[in-house]
């Protein structure tokens, strides 16, 4: 029949075979696997909410740079 196919797996420069780890260590790995996942979701959403806030300053700046009287017209044009 077919070959048994493994999952090998490098730590510290050393291959393992993840179908040869013990219960425990699968458990140990598979947390590291989702902490990486979870990071980079993590780094993806905080990369979002900085550019965020780096276009409502930038706003804000434009808004404070604006003649009082224009930017209350502006506000209300907005709103209608």
């Amino acid at each position: 029949m077919g070959e048994k196919k493994t999952n090998p797996i490098t730590i510290d420069g050393k291959e393992y075979v993840y179908e040869d780890l013990t219960q425990e260590q699968r458990v140990l790995f598979d947390h590291c696997i989702d902490l990486d996942r979870k990071i980079s979701n993590t780094t993806f959403q905080l990369d979002q909410l900085s550019v965020g806030k780096t276009a409502f300053f930038n706003l804000l700046k434009d808004a404070l740079a604006k003649p009082v009287e224009q930017a209350e017209v502006e506000v209300v044009d907005t709103v209608q």
